[in-house]
């Protein structure tokens, strides 16, 4: 692994670190929760120009959150699935068409973020169910089952994940949410094509200067832990 990677590492496990020491000082009454969901992992790249649902993959996460404020949390995850994309679906153009390129991998991802929530929905007094939220972080993602053509290049890579989607409470110990995020990757290999003479239309090869992105789409369901004493309304 190269040398920057390890300082991203230590970014993130230091947010790790950030969030149970967060976690420990937290006044009574302030949650921190577990969850978990499922979802669909997409792709885009050279095979695939836009977000498309006919290249949905199956995906799913596992979380820890801790809630710095009624509006402001900490999430860490472990998201894992499999992500691929082909020329014979719906080819971007003659050379695709010609390429008939496919790939199809496993992704684990290891992330951090901070959650904005754009409601109080922690108020007693405002008794509100739902809000929406916007998230951003940073995570780390490993890929496998990939052949690497005349390149090399790591399998452990660096993303911005970013995103949003809706929150929403079914009791006092859980609710379900939405989400959509993006992952900013800064990689040309996940579809295993890049790279050729960008002076030259060569159907073998993409756009090397085109990074290649993911996209994941879940419903999560949470579970919130209590601190003792617990306060008089579950939602304050």
């Amino acid at each position: 692994m190269h040398r920057k990677y390890y300082h991203v590492l230590f970014v993130i496990f230091g947010l790790f670190a950030s969030a149970s020491t967060l976690s420990a000082q937290q006044i009574l009454g302030q949650r921190s929760e577990i969850g978990g969901g499922i979802g669909i992992f997409n792709y885009t790249g050279d095979l695939v120009r836009t977000f498309q649902l006919s290249s949905s993959k199956p995906a799913a996460t596992v979380f820890y959150r801790s809630n710095i404020s009624n509006v402001i949390s900490l999430r860490t995850s472990i998201t894992g699935g499999k992500l691929g994309a082909t020329d014979q679906r719906n080819p971007i153009d003659a050379f695709a068409a010609q390429r008939n390129a496919s790939f199809d991998l496993f992704l684990l991802e290891l992330g951090a973020t901070f959650e904005y929530h754009f409601l109080d929905w922690r108020d007693s007094k405002r008794r509100l169910r739902f809000t929406p939220f916007v998230f951003a972080g940073t995570n780390l993602f490993g890929i496998s089952g990939v052949e690497q053509k005349n390149a090399e290049y790591s399998n452990i890579q660096f993303s911005i994940p970013f995103g949003g989607g809706m929150k929403y409470v079914l009791n006092p110990k859980y609710y379900i949410a939405f989400e959509f995020g993006i992952r900013k990757t800064f990689f040309d290999y996940l579809d295993n094509i890049s790279e050729g003479n960008p002076s030259i239309k060569n159907y073998q090869y993409g756009n090397s200067f085109d990074y290649d992105n993911y996209f994941f789409t879940a419903i999560t369901l949470t579970y919130t832990f209590y601190d003792i004493p617990c306060p008089g309304s579950p939602y304050r």
